[in-house]
């Protein structure tokens, strides 16, 4: 996409940019597992800055893990930087960092995916109401990358770039994965992979231990969201 005076310019897709892309279904044009969303998205920030050495994971209380800023160590890109600058005052719990920075990152991913090109996204009435977003394949080829590099790593057993890896691990993190067949069939090899994958990364491995959280809490009638429990971890 050309680049337009006075507009900064766009530097590689972060994880959770590539996560959000491939959450997206062209058709019917949704993000699969919104209702989990900030959780994977900021499990995927903090993969990045794992990836790129710009934090590290130390033991917290009782067996738990925290995570601390490598000092002077800042990532270039502005959205890791909000997360980054998020823990860089003093170690954060996984499970409250996630929840602290996960709401705020699905905006300006979704931006930055309409800049590349990757997703069009516009406004449409609905009855009368208020415009609601609509989002369609922008046609850049980028998410049939992605998903075929997880594809070859879970269905073919190909040994995954670190990225790929993430990518494959929060998919199977985000509850979603199982929404991508036919391209990526929802069998024992493929779910045996996926846990494999995801117990490797610690942001893939946060955002489940979230989402498990929200989901048991919801199936006994009363709802805990991760901010409730944030003083016991």
């Amino acid at each position: 996409m050309a680049h337009r005076p006075g507009e900064v310019r766009l530097g590689p897709p972060t994880l959770a940019e590539d996560l959000l892309l491939l959450l997206f279904q062209p058709d019917p044009g949704i993000i699969a597992g919104e209702s989990t969303l900030t959780y994977v998205l900021a499990g995927a920030a903090f993969a990045d800055l794992g990836l790129g050495s710009h934090v590290r994971y130390i033991p917290g209380m009782g067996g738990s893990t925290r995570m601390e800023a490598v000092a002077d160590h800042p990532p270039a890109d502005d959205v890791l930087r909000v997360a980054w600058d998020h823990i860089a005052a003093k170690p954060w719990g996984v499970q409250a960092a996630l929840v602290a920075i996960g709401p705020v990152l699905r905006s300006p991913l979704i931006d930055r995916l309409a800049r590349r090109g990757d997703i069009r996204r516009f406004s449409r009435e609905t009855l009368g109401r208020r415009s609601a977003e609509v989002l369609e394949d922008g046609g850049s080829g980028r998410r049939a990358v992605l998903l075929s590099g997880v594809r070859e790593a879970l269905v073919d057993a190909a040994e995954p770039q670190p990225r790929i890896a993430a990518l494959a691990a929060l998919l199977w993190a985000s509850g979603t994965l199982a929404r991508f067949e036919p391209d990526i069939p929802w069998t024992a090899d493929v779910i045996d992979r996926a846990k494999h994958l995801e117990r490797g990364v610690r942001g893939a491995h946060a955002a489940a231990e979230a989402i498990a959280r929200t989901v048991t809490g919801s199936i006994v009638n009363n709802i805990v969201i991760a901010a409730a429990v944030l003083p016991a971890l």
